[in-house]
This record gives structure tokens, C-alpha cells and sequence, in this order.
């Protein structure tokens, strides 16, 4: 079964998640890490289906101010390579809230799993209360990983 999906096809694939516990997920990942993972499992015991929104590479460039390391495609590939994940919708560049609640909307998953200080858990709350979902914290902030560290580290070992 396909795990990549684009977002214009998305009501094609529904159906294998609506009968479910479904379990949204949203991120760059840009350089995947074990941060990342972390969160992945706590994020997959909340539910039988995990889905991840998979934002774009121009939402890297305007909102993370650096180019994507890997595209959105190649990212796609690394996250739906892993066991534990059901589905990866690949974004296009989204500019409002209105675009993610859409989303949410979309998907109607049981659960919005989020990492604790989530700078974006009070709009992820209202949009599961709009869906009768509900909004869980699945883990902490593991510091020492980040894409925006790894790429800092890189940067003056290799004096790049």
C-alpha cells in the first residue's frame, strides 16, 4: 500500500484511516534525528494509524530561514520507511491557519500529538475541539536534538 500520499489526493485515501484510532503528526524533519523518533513512537502508541503532514520545503525556506537539507520527497521516503508510520501527506507551502484547519478537517484523526512547548498547541486545540478530537502532549523537548543543532555542528566541523 502506498504511504506517501500528495495533499490534492488525499480524499482518495481516507478510508484507511477514518475506521481507525488515527494519530496526526505534523514537521519538517528535516534532518531526521533521534529526537524525531522519540516522538514518532510516543506519537504512534496514542492510536492504530500514524500520520504525518509533512510540510514543504518552501515552508522550511520561509519559516525556518534555511534551505531544506533533503526535499519534501526525499523526507517522505526516510519517514515512510519506518515501520511505525502509516501514512506521510506530503504539503504544499500552507500561509494560514485556515489551510490547517482545513487539514485537520481533512484527516479527522482521534488524536493531534504534539511535543511539549509546542508553540502551536493553542490553535492544535481548537482545531481538535472542532473535530471532537483531542489534543495529547507525547513528549518533551529532547534539546540536544535538533535539526537546527545538527546543522550548526556541521557547519563549523566541516567550516561550511
Amino acid at each position: 500500500m502506498l504511504k506517501i500520499i500528495k495533499w490534492e489526493v488525499i480524499e482518495k485515501y481516507k478510508k484507511y484511516w477514518q475506521r481507525k484510532e488515527s494519530v496526526l503528526v505534523g514537521g519538517c524533519f528535516n534532518i531526521f534525528h533521534y529526537g524525531h523518533l522519540k516522538f514518532l513512537q510516543q506519537a504512534k502508541k496514542q492510536g492504530e494509524c500514524l500520520i504525518i503532514s509533512l510540510e514543504s520545503d518552501e515552508f522550511i525556506k520561509k519559516n525556518k530561514m534555511r534551505e531544506a537539507i533533503h526535499n519534501q520527497r526525499q523526507r517522505a521516503e526516510i519517514l515512510s520507511s519506518l515501520e511505525i508510520v502509516d501514512f506521510v501527506i506530503m504539503l504544499p507551502y500552507f500561509s494560514s491557519d485556515k489551510e490547517y484547519y482545513n487539514l485537520v478537517k481533512k484527516i479527522k484523526p482521534s488524536v493531534i500529538a504534539v511535543t511539549e512547548g509546542d508553540r502551536y498547541l493553542t490553535n492544535k486545540k481548537k482545531q481538535a475541539e472542532m473535530i471532537g478530537s483531542k489534543v495529547k502532549i507525547v513528549s518533551r523537548l529532547l534539546r540536544d536534538f535538533s535539526s537546527k543543532k545538527i546543522i550548526n555542528i556541521l557547519k563549523s566541523e566541516f567550516d561550511i
